[in-house]
């Protein structure tokens, strides 16, 4: 069993002050795969320190150099893929194949995003031509937290250290407990890369420890966090004496909106994006809301596709989905799928207890319920699991009231092929994003929602601006 207790801070890796130690778990297995050690407040408090001592000079750095690092960084990241990808998949569970492709893929989509949109960024420019002598200068919001979580791990690290990187911030990563594995590799990415000391810094922890130390600690300016909406609010309260910025993203509950003109692979693509990463994204399709002319095909495909989603360990290759992320989660969901089943709606695909074979290991039988009404538990919960529940509708109206009827707004979905109507469903549909059709959205747009889904937005320009504060200045002389 791998033993990773340091913690990487000012450029070095240092034990920590006090022994704490965490045993992370294999979810295929159930056994540990690693032990890491949980910070306490001295090794926060050094963290930040680091970080502050280094963010004088790297704002100072042009950005032009800190763009270069970014993209020295990249060429170390793809040298270390297959470590990134294994280490993603014995601790949280996503398997091989998906672990090699989206996981590890996600960070170089993502920094290489920043760095696009890094190059046409004006960090210092005029406010106008109606005012010669003014300028607007973006200047690095300061020392930023960043709490990532652990089922989109180098996905949410990359999201945020790419921008707060190019932005002139200096960081402390306190990486998900669940799945730190990855997040150490990538601390040992970032050395190679040759960032300065104390500009990158990650220190293991859970939530009650070092993030609230992290969340209320006076020299942090900024804590960007990804997770559930009930730890984002307690990081909102922490951070509220101190008065940082806070950036959250949080849960979501999306709904996929089923015209009756919607395209033959719809329902396909719908039920296999709910199961992808064994349902434990923020941007599930959840709620699949159909039209009442084709409801009961819909119903039938639905349990069909989902009857044929492969189940199995996280090491081995193929298209199947792996466990969830450990017991608590499993039993969760568990418990969800019986409310589903007391609270009256139709079980059409999957249930409770692990899949057929699998006696050992966090599985979850690929779920569907039909016969779902709004007010459900397994309608109003996220579950974070492969559950999928079928609401009928009627006309447009009562679709948009259904799919806004909910504290969440991160993604939602549309199928018809009426592209005026999937325009304005995508006007009134209360959330961050919405993709339609299939098509997801492309490289450098801004992800993050609305309501409990969250605040503020990464990637692209928007996540390099959400690392930046804006300076108004009068009197500018101008430079030759």
């Amino acid at each position: 069993m791998l033993e990773k207790r340091e913690f990487y801070i000012n450029g070095q890796w240092v034990s920590p002050a006090t022994a704490n130690d965490y045993a992370v778990i294999d979810p295929s297995t159930e056994e540990p795969c690693t032990v890491i050690s949980l910070g306490s407040q001295s090794d926060t408090d050094a963290a930040v320190a680091a970080a502050k001592a280094a963010l004088p000079g790297w704002m100072a750095t042009p950005p032009s150099e800190r763009i270069a690092l970014v993209e020295k960084l990249i060429e170390v990241y793809n040298t270390r893929a297959e470590d990134l990808a294994q280490a993603m998949s014995t601790e949280m569970g996503a398997p091989i194949d998906l672990s090699r492709s989206s996981q590890v893929g996600a960070g170089t989509w993502h920094l290489n995003g920043f760095i696009e949109a890094a190059k046409n960024f004006q960090f210092e420019r005029p406010l106008g031509d109606h005012a010669p002598n003014d300028r607007i200068i973006y200047e690095a919001v300061g020392v930023a937290a960043l709490i990532t979580p652990w089922n989109w791990p180098m996905n949410q690290i990359t999201l945020k250290f790419g921008a707060a990187a190019i932005a002139g911030c200096t960081m402390v990563l306190k990486p998900s407990e669940q799945s730190p594995l990855n997040a150490m590799i990538f601390a040992e990415i970032v050395d190679e890369a040759g960032f300065p000391p104390g500009v990158f810094n990650l220190v293991n922890g859970d939530g009650a420890g070092v993030g609230t130390q992290l969340s209320s600690h006076p020299d942090v300016d900024m804590v960007s966090f990804t997770g559930s909406t009930r730890a984002g609010t307690a990081i909102s309260k922490a951070a509220a004496d101190t008065l940082k910025k806070v950036h959250l993203e949080l849960g979501g509950k999306g709904a996929n909106l089923v015209f009756e003109d919607a395209d033959e692979k719809a329902v396909k693509r719908g039920v296999l994006h709910m199961m992808q990463n064994t349902g434990q994204s923020c941007n599930a399709p959840s709620r699949m809301l159909v039209q009442k002319g084709i409801y009961d095909r819909v119903v039938e495909e639905a349990a069909a596709v989902a009857n044929k989603v492969e189940v199995g360990p996280a090491s081995q290759e193929g298209r199947h989905i792996g466990p969830v992320v450990n017991g608590l989660q499993w039993s969760k969901i568990q418990d969800l799928i019986q409310k589903g089943i007391d609270e009256g709606a139709r079980l059409v695909a999957g249930g409770t207890g692990r899949p057929d074979g699998l006696n050992k290991g966090y599985y979850v039988k690929p779920t569907v319920f039909a016969d779902v009404n709004n007010q459900m538990t397994i309608a109003r919960e996220e579950i974070f699991g492969p559950v999928m529940t079928i609401i009928p509708f009627e006309t447009e109206e009562e679709a948009v009231e259904i799919a806004n009827d909910t504290p969440y707004g991160l993604t939602n979905y549309v199928q018809t092929q009426d592209g005026a109507r999937a325009n304005r469903m995508a006007r009134v549909l209360r959330s961050g994003m919405v993709e339609m059709n299939g098509k997801s959205r492309s490289a450098g747009a801004p992800f993050g929602g609305m309501k409990q889904s969250g605040n503020g937005r990464e990637g692209g320009v928007w996540g390099l601006e959400d690392f930046l504060e804006v300076k108004a200045v009068g009197g500018w002389t101008p430079e030759s």
